[in-house]
């Protein structure tokens, strides 16, 4: 009886342990089918599997024609299989994949001892388990969150993508798409980008220690990185050796050999990194557009996938000398700015770094780990090697963290714009001095204070209300009582009081007193009106401060400003794309910009505007174009600095194109310590200077440089024929006060007094 209920019992052990298996078995059975049936997203099918070598990327174009980019999905610099060594495939498979060319794209025996060396046994160095095929299906289509169902729904999605490719796909176009697309070291993707960067060459010449280190570093991206880490990279890359000759790949005597040579970086820095901000641009708004476009099959076109041709109105030319231009001014001020403060360099102001840090993903991240301020602070100052960008190159020092955001802080930032005034196209475009340092785009996505710059409007309003170039008006300070005893001063502190300029000789050399009365007569808000007729769309401040440019403004709308300016009086509508086409020519979309608006300025009055402003470059605070560099072109231009040097500008105006130029930091706490090197005619002004000198010996840019202003009528020059400064004559000095407050007047509430006046005189109710 005892025995036959032990019998009962075991079966009965038996048949739980069956029904929970089974049980088991079938929960992933359900699991699996829930997965492959696309109950938690999509699963690639062999017909978009079949698609991914088909992609093609597009182009883009400049305005000849002129390839300036690629858009590539999966790599930026693809090659073929046969552009790979063969030591490079069998370092990837000795390290990555020993069983690659005998699984179907999922390796069992793998899987199995990851499950039992990793699970059971606690080896975390046994791998992951993952073929290269897999890899591949992770590195295409990446991976999604699901909570704690996260690991096992993307593993199995990659199982069953994994087996699909390996139905499609030969070995060698599995190991070819692969090298293309998986991430490396320093931010690359692809194999062809990485030894470039890495070694300066093309894949195909990479010997077995460099196509070992870069295979190293696939295990862990950041920790193997050669340049920041060359020791561990180093140890590393002999593991590759090491498993190249334990599947006999290379033979023990050749191990040795490559293990012996130390890393030898070539670190390459040909890539346009200024170009991307265009290219950036160019993305974002043909993505837009392609939205409103369909195949005839009815799906959508793909910009990455479609060869498509992207036409633009860039002039890769002249923006090559842009580029070149801007890089060489600011490396030509970085020293100099730097060596102005001797002593408590604001870059290097604790509390300042110690809020930037606070914004910084790392601090986040340790905050959420819960570690307490005095661990977060250690961290922040612990010496670690970080790759930094000096001189246009990048370079590993020892640093903390907030000694990279020191560096960061103190660097100089420069964007440019060149544009058509007659047709609104973009011609050349550079949004910052490096997009490795900062991806935001100046010209797309700031707004700053103009200075001098938007004083050509104030002058524009003052002539549209009567006054003419050679009515002079006093230079002398005054302190505006209703506007908070404000007291604006010239540049000079040893201006005569007793002075008075005109208006012609106040705007060539940018007379900040006088500007502010100009602004009092033309009145505020007929200003602010003007202005917006001339392509300004920001607010526009109601206070006697915009006079001397305290308007926040992005660089576009200043280039339609003194666009309009240039094209007598016509605002021109800014843009860069001209059509997109398809892989076979079919024009897809043609993009039209609006109809010009037209300035509230009248001819007349637009001429003699242009004309104060060739006197800036011949006379006044641009003068430098024609004595340094030497330009006898038809120029028009003005300068601009704001409040603590923190912005230096100079609008440039050609008859066939306008150049905004702007030089500062991104951070608004950091400035120029002095106006001698800070201001716009010292910063910003040589970047157009020598873009235009460089384009003025280049023949092909003659329809450019050689284009005339229209003439001067005789009543013009007339009405421009005057000497820029008349001194007060003796009895008028003698009862004129030195100190003078007043009220500012604005027109528009003289206005309101005298209609308040007769609307009381006629009985009438004011409104």
């Amino acid at each position: 009886m005892a025995k036959s209920q032990k019998k009962k019992t075991k079966n009965k052990f038996i048949k739980t342990i069956i029904i929970g298996v089974s049980f088991i078995v079938l929960l992933f059975i359900l699991f699996f089918g829930s997965i492959y049936f696309g109950f938690w997203g999509k699963v690639q099918s062999k017909k978009d599997l079949a698609n991914i070598q088909q992609s093609e990327a597009s182009e883009i174009l400049d305005t000849n024609g002129e390839l300036i980019d690629k858009l590539y999905k999966y790599n930026r610099q693809s090659i073929s299989y046969s552009e790979i060594p063969k030591h490079l495939i069998q370092a990837l498979v000795a390290t990555e994949d020993a069983r690659f060319y005998e699984h179907d794209g999922v390796d069992n025996y793998s899987l199995l001892r990851v499950f039992f060396k990793t699970i059971l046994s606690g080896d975390k160095s046994s791998g992951g388990g993952s073929t290269i095929t897999q890899q591949l299906s992770k590195n295409i289509f990446g991976r999604k969150s699901y909570g704690i169902f996260s690991m096992p729904v993307n593993k199995l999605k990659e199982s069953i993508i994994a087996k699909r490719i390996e139905e499609i796909y030969s070995k060698k176009e599995i190991l070819e798409l692969y090298l293309n697309t998986v991430p490396f070291s320093g931010n690359t993707y692809g194999i062809e980008s990485a030894s470039q960067l890495f070694f300066s060459k093309t894949t195909s010449l990479l010997n077995i220690e460099e196509a070992a280190t870069l295979v190293g570093t696939l295990k862990a991206n950041h920790s193997y990185n050669p340049r920041l880490f060359p020791e561990r990279s180093q140890l590393r890359r002999d593991v590759v050796i090491s498993q190249m000759q334990k599947y006999d790949y290379l033979t023990s005597a050749e191990a040795n050999e490559a293990m012996a040579e130390p890393i030898q970086l070539d670190i390459s820095d040909n890539n346009t990194f200024q170009r991307q901000y265009f290219i950036d641009l160019v993305r974002s708004e043909v993505e837009k557009v392609l939205k409103t476009i369909k195949k005839p099959d009815g799906t959508f076109y793909s910009l990455e996938e479609d060869g498509l041709q992207i036409h633009t109105t860039l002039d890769l030319k002249q923006q090559e000398l842009l580029e070149k231009s801007l890089r060489d001014q600011v490396e030509y001020l970085q020293p100099l700015f730097e060596a102005e403060y001797s002593s408590s360099p604001p870059w290097k102001n604790l509390e300042l770094l110690q809020k930037l840090a606070e914004k910084t993903e790392q601090f986040q991240k340790w905050k959420s780990q819960k570690l307490s301020s005095n661990q977060i602070q250690d961290s922040l100052r612990k010496i670690r090697p970080i790759e930094i960008i000096k001189n246009r190159k990048t370079t590993v020092l020892q640093l903390s963290i907030l000694d990279s955001l020191s560096h960061s802080l103190k660097q100089i930032n420069a964007a440019s714009l060149s544009v058509d005034p007659n047709t609104g196209s973009i011609l050349a475009y550079v949004g910052g001095v490096d997009y490795r340092h900062s991806k935001f785009d100046i010209i797309k996505n700031a707004k700053r204070q103009v200075g001098s710059t938007f004083k050509p409007v104030v002058y524009a309003a003052g002539l549209k209300s009567g006054l003419r170039p050679c009515d002079y008006i006093s230079a002398k300070e005054i302190i505006y009582t209703n506007a908070e005893n404000w007291n604006p001063k010239n540049s000079s502190s040893d201006d005569d009081p007793y002075l008075n300029y005109s208006l012609k000789y106040a705007l060539t050399n940018s007379v900040n007193t006088v500007s502010v009365k100009v602004l009092e007569e033309a009145g505020i808000l007929n200003t602010i009106r003007l202005g917006e007729s001339m392509g300004i769309t920001s607010e526009l401040v109601e206070q006697p401060s915009l006079a001397l440019g305290v308007a926040e403004l992005n660089m576009k709308e200043l280039a339609k400003v003194y666009s309009s300016i240039s094209n007598r009086g016509k605002v021109p509508e800014l843009y860069f794309l001209s059509k997109i086409t398809s892989k076979n020519g079919e024009v897809l979309a043609e993009i039209k910009t609006e109809s010009h608006q037209k300035s509230s300025l009248n001819s007349e009055q637009n001429r003699l505007l242009l004309a104060m402003l060739e006197n800036v470059v011949n006379e006044g605070t641009a003068k430098r174009l024609r004595s340094t560099y030497g330009l006898n072109q038809n120029i028009a231009g003005k300068t601009g600095t704001t409040q603590s040097n923190r912005d230096g500008w100079f609008a440039a105006v050609t008859p066939k194109m306008v150049n905004i130029s702007w030089v500062g930091f991104n951070n608004q706490n950091i400035s120029f310590k002095s106006t001698r090197l800070g201001q716009g005619a010292n910063t910003a002004l040589p970047i157009f200077g020598q873009l235009y000198k460089e384009m003025a010996d280049d023949y092909e840019f003659d329809p450019i440089t050689k284009a005339k202003f229209p003439r001067l009528t005789s009543e013009q020059q007339k009405a421009l024929d005057c000497e820029g400064i008349k001194r007060d004559g003796f009895f008028k000095r003698l009862f004129s006060k030195d100190e003078i407050e007043k009220e500012f007047e604005k027109k528009e509430d003289e206005k309101k007094k005298k209609k308040s006046f007769l609307n009381r005189l006629f009985g009438k109710k004011e409104n």
